[in-house]
């Protein structure tokens, strides 16, 4: 997507983009096998400063930094394995000179965020915390609502998914707009008008005349009735939700983890169209809006 004259060039690069488990061998190398990141390089910059998700997709991330070390922030959709596990494995944020914030969802709990992360990251599961990590970490929360982050306009709501309270968010720099529903359960709302689960005001209000919307496409219609209780969408939702609030274009996200090249190759095909734009997702593509 090229830039307009006068207009900034935001970088969107698809760091990981597989859900629930990493995927490994030889049908799964053009889409990729790495869980969810996506890497944000504000105009002018050349390396990244806002993260969203660590899957394991986070060590691309890392490269990106080409040997320079982290200075910004990782902003986490929910805690699920698959959004959080490449956190201590991101080289760029582990060393000395690197600051890293992580922020994630404010918890109905109430506890603090390096409690929550403590959760993920402790002995016997692993033989650190998250306070043990190089370099000047910190751990905060974000409520509903709109934010800055790292010279973003950040809007985060909340959004239907099992298991922990889950945020989408729209990121903007004032030119580009991006939103991020990387985990949706819309049929957990009701069936909505076509059976893919409602068009809910707050994912209507992410996903509002964007110029794209990465979004959850864990499943096919046929997978509906036996997964949809597992926290994911169907792969047509995001485009019939893109149509409906304008988004320019669609991004397929969160492929299911035995979801190969081949069977993404069709679902492209199936939901190949240019009113909005639809994508599947690929692992090291960059969108630059």
């Amino acid at each position: 997507m090229a830039a307009r004259p006068g207009l900034s060039r935001l970088q969107i690069h698809f760091c990981g983009v597989r859900g629930s488990l990493p995927a490994a061998g030889r049908d799964y190398i053009r889409y990729g096998g790495h869980t969810s990141c996506l890497a944000l390089v504000p105009d002018g910059a050349s390396e990244p400063s806002l993260i969203l998700d660590a899957g394991t997709g986070v060590l691309l991330a890392s490269r990106l930094l080409a040997g320079a070390p982290f200075d910004g922030t990782i902003l986490l959709s929910h805690l699920h394995w698959d959004h959080t596990m490449g956190l201590p494995f991101f080289a760029a944020g582990d060393r000395a000179d690197a600051r890293a914030t992580v922020i994630l969802p404010e918890q109905e709990s109430g506890a603090d965020a390096a409690a929550v992360l403590g959760g993920l990251m402790q002995p016997p599961y692993f033989p650190i915390g998250p306070t043990d990590l190089r370099g000047r970490w910190s751990c905060q929360t974000i409520a509903p609502g709109e934010h800055e982050v790292e010279g973003f306009a950040v809007l985060a709501r909340e959004i239907p998914h099992k298991g922990g309270r889950t945020f989408g968010y729209r990121v903007s720099d004032g030119h580009s707009t991006l939103a991020y529903l990387p985990d949706h359960n819309p049929t957990a709302l009701g069936p909505g008008e076509d059976g893919f689960g409602e068009y809910h005001a707050a994912a209507l209000e992410l996903a509002r005349d964007v110029d794209v919307l990465v979004h959850d496409a864990q499943l096919l219609p046929d997978e509906l009735a036996a997964e949809g209780d597992f926290g994911h969408a169907v792969a047509d939702y995001p485009v019939a939700l893109a149509e409906r609030a304008g988004a320019r274009s669609v991004a397929l996200f969160h492929h299911r983890l035995d979801r190969t090249d081949d069977a993404l190759d069709a679902l492209a095909a199936r939901l190949d169209r240019d009113v909005p734009a639809v994508s599947v997702a690929a692992e090291g593509v960059v969108l630059h809006l």
